[in-house]
This record gives C-alpha cells, structure tokens and sequence, in this order.
C-alpha cells in the first residue's frame, strides 16, 4: 500500500460538521438539549426573553414617538413655510397693485379728456382701461363705494367739505378709494356734504 492509502485507512471517513446535517436533525439536537435544561433554567431563561422583549417594546414605543413628533414638527414647518411664502405674495401683489393705481388714475383722467377725441382712440384707450381694471379686479381689487355713500373715515379721506345739519355723505368724489382682498390701500378722496 502507498503511504496515501495507509494515512486514509488510520484517519477514516470524517463526521459531517453542523452545517452538513440536515436541519430535521439539528431541530431534534436542539429539542434534546431543552429536555436536559431543568425547570429553574427554563424559568431564567423564559424570565430573560420576558425581559428582552419588555425592552424592545419599550423601544419601539419610543421610536414611535420620536417618529410621531418628527411628523408633528414636520407638518408644522410645513404649515409655517406656506403661510410665509403666501404672506410674501400677498404683500408683493399689495406692493404691484398700488404701483398700478397711479397708472389706472392716468387712465381715468385720459378717458375724460378724450370727448372730442377720435373714436378709434377712445375705444383703444377704453379697451386698454378696461384690461387694466379686470386684471386687477382678478387679484382682489375693489373699488370703494362713494357717491351718496356715508362718510366713513377708515375708508374716505374728506378733502372738501360743505355745511350743513345733516349725517356727513360722500357728494363727490375727488380721487378713487381701492380695497386689496378686504384691506385699504388707498383712500378715496373725497367732498363731503351734510
């Protein structure tokens, strides 16, 4: 025989490692085991998965939590963010529309001195009034009423004023008033009568 065949006959076949058994038999290695442990074991050892599991679900609760308040915050800076960026266009559109009153006074102005005015020009700058004031009436824009309208000071700014006994009235008006979404921009300027 060679040297081969004599270490193999002493060394013989090798017993397959954990890995190489099959999982039935392992399950059953593991079940003798447990029927070994004596009660007491099992206690500690029930009393330590106990334990473990208390743990992780105090764990998971406070993650939770943290999550919970994660999403609170989030949708509060969320909520803050769309309200700073709506007050921002809200006061950019205030700032643009009361640019654009002194233009729409312009055209006012233009449009009662156009009597005697080609027809084509008037019915162009009317049209072009017109587009004006509706795309500003789009954004909120109002007028203020005054004509034969009570004399209100937090929206009419008396300029003239005539004697007599009666309630103040708005009898003419000087200068148009506008209102953006409810707020004053602009007073109206006006003769107040009694």
């Amino acid at each position: 025989m060679s040297r081969i065949d004599e270490e193999s006959d002493v060394v013989g076949p090798s017993e397959p490692g954990p890995d190489e058994r099959g999982t039935d038999e392992a399950i059953d290695d593991a079940r003798a085991e447990v029927e070994l442990l004596d009660d007491e074991t099992v206690e500690a050892a029930e009393a330590v998965v106990e334990a473990d599991l208390a743990e992780l679900a105090k764990e998971r609760d406070d993650f939770r939590e943290l999550a919970q308040r994660v999403q609170a915050d989030f949708e509060n800076y969320r909520k803050r963010v769309i309200r700073e960026q709506t007050a921002v266009v809200e006061r950019a559109t205030e700032s643009l529309v009361t640019e654009l009153l002194a233009v729409l006074d312009s055209f006012e102005l233009a449009l009662g001195t156009l009597d005697g005015a080609d027809e084509n020009v008037r019915k162009g700058v009317e049209l072009v009034y017109s587009g004006l004031l509706g795309a500003l009436e789009r954004v909120g824009l109002e007028r203020i009423p005054t004509e034969g309208a009570p004399f209100d000071p937090t929206v009419h700014e008396a300029v003239l004023q005539e004697d007599g006994d009666g309630e103040p009235v708005v009898v003419e008006t000087m200068r148009s008033g506008f209102r953006l979404k409810g707020k004053v921009l602009r007073p109206a300027m006006v003769k107040v009568g009694h």
